[in-house]
């Protein structure tokens, strides 16, 4: 496991949770935080082509938080990695903090866009992937973070039914299950997403081993697309 120096001192996975309870603003989406604290940390300490100091790399790794209605920790992995100072969680939510209830690609470092509305993410990431191919850029990888209910939106529809076709392999969709979407069968995300051409695999949202395993899966010509189930929502 890596670390990352700030403020003199390091910070890890076990670090998250306090980092986490230093926001203590109005957060009206707990659960959509906690969900997704372990896809990120995999995601910022293993995979993702990114640090810092390369935030502005144009071959770096692009990371799009679709799921933005809930960002404590996103906040939190983006802190302990050194894009933000710790400092700045204590303000989480207030007037003048830069960290908002949707996170803000103009004032938070790191953040590739400003989101939380419901179904703009997975589309955004299709442009970026094709805007990176028309650009000859084949080494970025564009990942995206979106949430079951979002995927009733026919907006993330059309950009799962257009990335298959078109190759998109450098694209990459993590898919927190928390059992929250309206218009959904057991199962059903990974056979819509390979019925559009991706690759596909599901595994447990909070086993950093098997998560670790299926985001690294190799998938030559299609688009990657990684289920990642959690507690539900309600329970």
């Amino acid at each position: 496991m890596t670390t990352t120096a700030d403020q003199s001192r390091t910070h890890g996975y076990d670090d998250l949770p306090r980092l986490m309870s230093l926001m203590t603003g109005d957060e009206k989406h707990g659960p959509a935080a906690t969900s997704t604290l372990d896809v990120l940390w995999v995601l910022y300490d293993r995979v993702l082509r990114v640090t810092p100091g390369s935030r502005d790399d144009p071959g770096r790794d692009r990371f799009l938080l679709s799921k933005g209605h809930g960002p404590m920790a996103y906040y939190a992995v983006l802190a302990a990695k050194g894009f933000l100072p710790v400092a700045w969680l204590p303000g989480f939510g207030t007037y003048d903090s830069p960290l908002g209830h949707h996170p803000d690609r103009v004032l938070v470092a790191g953040a590739e866009i400003g989101s939380g509305s419901l179904g703009h993410g997975l589309p955004i990431a299709v442009g970026t992937a094709l805007g990176l191919r028309a650009q000859g850029r084949t080494g970025p990888a564009v990942w995206v973070l979106t949430g079951d209910a979002e995927l009733d939106e026919g907006s993330n529809h059309e950009a799962i039914a257009f990335a298959g076709p078109a190759g998109l392999d450098r694209l990459h969709t993590v898919v927190i299950d928390n059992a929250s979407a309206s218009h959904a069968r057991p199962g059903g995300i990974a056979a819509r997403f390979e019925a559009a051409g991706w690759s596909a695999v599901t595994v447990d949202g909070h086993d950093h081993r098997a998560l670790y395993a299926a985001f690294t899966a190799p998938h030559p010509g299609r688009p990657h697309v990684v289920v990642a189930r959690v507690e539900p929502k309600n329970a």
